[in-house]
C-alpha cells in the first residue's frame, strides 16, 4: 500500500511539475512576443459547422446555406458567390437614423442601434413606439456609419437614406423598451458604395496611376542627374522602372481560371499546427464549411508538439463536429453510414512525436492524405468558403504542378502596422504574384494557402526534408523551397478567386523578425530559382532576373543617391526623391483602383518605412541568411534558450539586489 502510496504522489508531483513549467514556457514565450490584441471582423455563427449536415431546425437546406446547387453553371455561380458573400452577416454596434415613411405619406423620424450587418440587410433595434408604423411602412429609410473592421475592406463610408423594406420583427417582452428589426436594402451595399463613392474613387484612381506611370518613365528617361555622375546608375533606374512599371502592366491583364461546377478532385487540406490555441479552431471550421462534395474534401491537423493549449482545442473542435455529424444522422434517420447523407466524417488529428518543424509536419500529412490535391493551409489562416473549389480549378490543365490563393489580412484595423500590412499583402498577391501566374510561374505559393499535386510532393518530400544551403540544412522558407522544386519541372499559378485570411504580425518587433527571414528565405530561394528560370517564357525569364537585381542592390544605390552624390557633387537628390514618392504612389492609387479600401493611402507609408528600415535588412540577410530561427514561431530549441535566458538574467538581478 505504502509503495502504491508513494507511486501515485511520485506521479502527481510529476504532473504539477509539468503544468507548472507549461504556464513558465507560456509566460515566456508571451513576454518574448508582446503582441497586442487584434481587431478581427465578427461574423454571426452558423447554426451548423458542417455545410453537408442537414439544419435540425429544418428551416435551411445546404443550397440556400451556401446558395449554390450543383446543377448550376459556370456562369451562374459567380453571381451564387457574390450572393452568398452579400448575405454574409458581421456583429456591429453603431447608432441607425431612420425616416419611416408610412402608408399615408407621413415621414416619422426615429433613433435606433445596429445589432448586425450584411451586404442585403440590418437588423436594428428601434423604440417600440414606432414598431407599427414600420411594420405598416411603404419604405423606411436608415442612415449609419460603416466603421473600419465591421465589414470587410471597401465597405467602410457614411450611409445616408440608404432605401429599405421591413421583412422582420423579433418577438421581446412588453417591458422592452427597444425592439429588434430586421430590414432588407433595395440595392445591396456594394451597388450603393459604387454609385456614391466608388465611381469617384475609381476615376480619381485611375487618372493619378496613369499620371504616376508616364511621370516615372519620363523621370527615368529624361534624367540626366544619374547620366551624369553614373552610367551604372543610370541603366539600374531604367531597370528597376520596368521591371515594377511592367508588373503593374501584366497584372492588369491577369484574368482567374473560372470555375467548372464538374470539376471536383479529391482534396486533402493539412493544417501544421504550432503554438496557435487562439487561432486553430477558427482555421479548422474554415477549412470544412467549404462548398465542396464532402466525400472529396479531407482536414489532417499536424500538431508539432505545441507548448501551449493547441492539442486540447484541436481535439475539442474535432469533437464538436463529430457529435454534429451524429446529430445530422439521426435527423435524417440514417440506419448506417452508407444510409448517411454525407461521407464518413474526415477530420483527422496527428500528433507528432517530438517538435521536428513546420516541413516535417506537412511531410507527414503527405503521406496520410487519402487524395490526389493536397492544400497547404496555416494554422491562423481562414478559408473563404469557396476557396477550395476556386483554388483546384487550374489543376484541370494536366500540367500544372501547384497554385497558389489570394491571402488577405485578417487584422487588418488593428494598428498602423497591420493596415500597411494589408495594402502590401494586396499588392504582393494581385499585381506581382498575378502578373508571374500569367505566364504560370509563380515563384512563391503561399503558405498560408496553396495547393499542390500529391505526387510531386511525395517525388520531392525527401529532397526537402534534407534540403541544404551550402552546406547549411533549410529549416525555413518551407512554402518557397517546396514552390521551386515544383517549378522546375512543371507550371505553377496563382487563383485570385481562391481567397484566405490570415494573422499577420501588430507589433514592429514581431513583424521585423518576420521580415528578415522572409529575406532569408527569399536570398536563398531565389539563387536556387536563377539556375532553372532561364528556360521558363522570355518575358517571365527576364522579369524574374530583373527582380533578383533590384532589391540586392536597392541598399548600395539608396546609399550612392542619399550620400555620396549630396556630398561629393553637392547635389541635392531631388530626382531619386520624387521617384521613390511615385512609385509608392502608384502603390496606393492600385490599391484604390482594385481595392478600393480606406486604407490605400497606407501604401505610401509602408514604402517610405520600407526605404527607411526595411530596405536595411537585406544586407544582413546577404550575410546571415543561413541562420534558421522562426522569429515569429518558437521551436523547442527556441524556447529552451529563452527560459534559460530568463534565469539567467534574473539570478544577475537578484545579485544586483543583493550587493
Amino acid at each position: 500500500m505504502d509503495t502504491h502510496k508513494k507511486a501515485e504522489e511520485t506521479l502527481q508531483g510529476k504532473d504539477i511539475r509539468k503544468i507548472v513549467q507549461q504556464k513558465e514556457i507560456q509566460e515566456a514565450i508571451h513576454q518574448a512576443i508582446d503582441t497586442k490584441e487584434d481587431i478581427l471582423l465578427e461574423p454571426l455563427a452558423d447554426r451548423r459547422k458542417l455545410p453537408n449536415v442537414p439544419d435540425s431546425s429544418h428551416l435551411r437546406t445546404n443550397v440556400d446555406r451556401r446558395g449554390t446547387a450543383r446543377e448550376e453553371t459556370a456562369e451562374s455561380y459567380v453571381i451564387s458567390q457574390e450572393k452568398v458573400a452579400s448575405g454574409r452577416r458581421y456583429h456591429v454596434d453603431y447608432p441607425v437614423q431612420f425616416r419611416i415613411h408610412t402608408a399615408s405619406g407621413q415621414v416619422l423620424k426615429a433613433a435606433g442601434r445596429a445589432k448586425n450587418l450584411s451586404g442585403s440587410g440590418i437588423l436594428c433595434d428601434i423604440p417600440r413606439a414606432y414598431i407599427k408604423a414600420v411594420e405598416q411602412s411603404a419604405m423606411v429609410e436608415l442612415s449609419f456609419e460603416i466603421k473600419p473592421g465591421t465589414m470587410p475592406e471597401g465597405y467602410e463610408m457614411k450611409i445616408n437614406k440608404i432605401k429599405a423594406l421591413w421583412v422582420r420583427t423579433v418577438p421581446t417582452a412588453e417591458e422592452q423598451p427597444m425592439v429588434s428589426c430586421g430590414f432588407q436594402f433595395q440595392e445591396l451595399l456594394a451597388q450603393y458604395t459604387h454609385k456614391h463613392r466608388q465611381r469617384y474613387m475609381l476615376t480619381v484612381a485611375s487618372v493619378f496611376m496613369l499620371f504616376v506611370s508616364l511621370f516615372v518613365i519620363l523621370l527615368r528617361a529624361e534624367s540626366i542627374l544619374y547620366f551624369e555622375f553614373n552610367r551604372m546608375l543610370y541603366l539600374y533606374s531604367i531597370l528597376a522602372a520596368t521591371f515594377l512599371l511592367t508588373r503593374y502592366l501584366f497584372g492588369a491583364f491577369y484574368r482567374p481560371v473560372p470555375i467548372n461546377p464538374d470539376f471536383t478532385p479529391g482534396v486533402t487540406v493539412i493544417i501544421p499546427c504550432f503554438n496557435e490555441e487562439k487561432w486553430i479552431r477558427r482555421t479548422i471550421l474554415s477549412c470544412v464549411n467549404q462548398d465542396y462534395p464532402p466525400e472529396q474534401l479531407e482536414v489532417i491537423v499536424i500538431d508539432d508538439c505545441s507548448n501551449d493549449n493547441s492539442p486540447e482545442e484541436i481535439k475539442k473542435t474535432i469533437q464538436e463536429l463529430q457529435e454534429e455529424m451524429a446529430r445530422g444522422r439521426q435527423d435524417t434517420g440514417a440506419a448506417n453510414e452508407a444510409d448517411a447523407p454525407s461521407q464518413p466524417f474526415r477530420v483527422r488529428y496527428h500528433l507528432q512525436p517530438q517538435n521536428m518543424g513546420k516541413r516535417e509536419a506537412l511531410a507527414v500529412g503527405a503521406k496520410l492524405a487519402r487524395h490526389e490535391l493536397l492544400v497547404f493551409v496555416d494554422s491562423d489562416s481562414f478559408l473563404d468558403p469557396f476557396a477550395i473549389r476556386n483554388l483546384v480549378q487550374p489543376f484541370q490543365d494536366e500540367t500544372m504542378g501547384g497554385v497558389s490563393g489570394r491571402t488577405d489580412v485578417a487584422n487588418t484595423f488593428t494598428n498602423n502596422l497591420t493596415k500597411m500590412q494589408s495594402v502590401r499583402y494586396y499588392i504582393a498577391f494581385r499585381i506581382l504574384k498575378a502578373a508571374e501566374g500569367i505566364f504560370d510561374a509563380v515563384t512563391c505559393l503561399s503558405g498560408p494557402l496553396s495547393c499542390y499535386r500529391k505526387d510531386l510532393v511525395l517525388q520531392y518530400s525527401d529532397a526537402w526534408l534534407q534540403q541544404k544551403f551550402l552546406g547549411q540544412k533549410a529549416t525555413f522558407g518551407d512554402d518557397r523551397a517546396m514552390t521551386n522544386f515544383i517549378l522546375r519541372h512543371h507550371r505553377t499559378t496563382y487563383q485570385d478567386t481562391a481567397i484566405c485570411s490570415t494573422i499577420v504580425p501588430n507589433t514592429y518587433k514581431v513583424f521585423l523578425k518576420q521580415q528578415m527571414r522572409w529575406k532569408r528565405s527569399w536570398l536563398r530561394e531565389t539563387f536556387i530559382a536563377a539556375t532553372f528560370m532561364w528556360r521558363k517564357e522570355p518575358f517571365m525569364a527576364l522579369s524574374f532576373y530583373m527582380g533578383l537585381i533590384v532589391p540586392i542592390l536597392a541598399p548600395v544605390i539608396v546609399v550612392y543617391n542619399l550620400c555620396y552624390i549630396p556630398l561629393a557633387h553637392r547635389v541635392f537628390p531631388t530626382t531619386f526623391l520624387v521617384g521613390i514618392l511615385m512609385m509608392a504612389l502608384l502603390m496606393s492609387f492600385c490599391q484604390l483602383l482594385l481595392r478600393r479600401s480606406s486604407t490605400w493611402l497606407y501604401g505610401l507609408w509602408f514604402c517610405l518605412y520600407y526605404e527607411a528600415v526595411l530596405l536595411w535588412q537585406m544586407p544582413i540577410a546577404w550575410v546571415t541568411f543561413w541562420k534558421s530561427t522562426w522569429g515569429t514561431r518558437m521551436t523547442t530549441a527556441d524556447v529552451s534558450s529563452l527560459l534559460k535566458s530568463q534565469k539567467e538574467k534574473k539570478k544577475s538581478a537578484e545579485r544586483k539586489a543583493r550587493t
